[in-house]
């Protein structure tokens, strides 16, 4: 069995408690508007690994994960990749490695590997029907029936939501974002986080029409404001 790892950050501190190892695997059903990493849609170029050589690699940076630290598993989407990923995070829980995937809920027959991650950090994208599709060319289902999974397993989570100039910035959407996260009984965390254009470039390079050209980037004052409102 091998999977696919577009890259690996050794020292990350923002996917996860403590210090993270981030195993960034490649391919993902989604297209968002405001995907900045589209280098990962697709396995070409990747590197494969063995669940065994990504294990070693892993456990090199376990120095440094101290007390609240760990692996967390990103992309790309993780679950496009489900029975790699479900051997690897077996090898981690044998070396007593915390596991966080950090996931947007698009993917089938996870369930054995969501009994076994510590943590799920789910990106909501929207919680709009009809505007969940339109930002990222799949319908909800898949992503409401994955967040039913993690209900009904009692599993640790983080929300993230990216918020964009002109399509979520405003109080109105906060306001039914704060409703919606309310009803959810096992979260722990909600993030909101500013949109940026550091993968226009990107877009370039690999010759792809860029969605969002000319919003500019989300003031970060003012996402923190929005981001008080819905904690308050």
């Amino acid at each position: 069995m091998k999977g696919y790892v577009s890259s690996i950050e050794s020292m990350g501190i923002f996917d996860g408690p403590g210090i993270r190892c981030v195993i960034f695997l490649a391919g993902c059903p989604l297209r968002c508007k405001f995907c900045h990493n589209p280098e990962m849609w697709t396995t070409k170029g990747a590197e494969e690994y063995t669940p065994e050589e990504l294990i070693k690699k892993i456990v090199r940076f376990k120095p440094y994960f101290g007390e609240n630290g760990g692996v967390t598993f990103s992309g790309g989407e993780p679950l496009n990749q489900v029975e790699f990923l479900e051997e690897v995070v077996y090898l981690c829980k044998k070396e007593d490695i915390n596991t966080c995937l950090d996931t947007s809920g698009v993917g089938t027959n996870y369930e054995n590997l969501l009994k076994k991650v510590d943590l799920v950090i789910l990106d909501i994208k929207d919680y709009r029907d009809n505007k969940y599709k339109d930002l990222t060319g799949l319908p909800i289902e898949s992503y409401n029936k994955f967040l039913k999974d993690c209900i009904r397993l009692n599993k640790k989570l983080w929300l993230r939501q990216v918020i964009v100039p002109g399509m979520n910035d405003n109080k109105e959407y906060i306001l039914g974002l704060k409703e919606y996260v309310s009803v959810i009984p096992n979260v722990e965390k909600i993030e909101l986080l500013p949109y940026h254009t550091m993968g226009v470039e990107k877009y370039e390079k690999l010759g792809i029409d860029y969605p969002l050209l000319g919003v500019p980037d989300m003031d970060k004052k003012k996402c923190e404001g929005l981001e008080k409102i819905l904690t308050s």
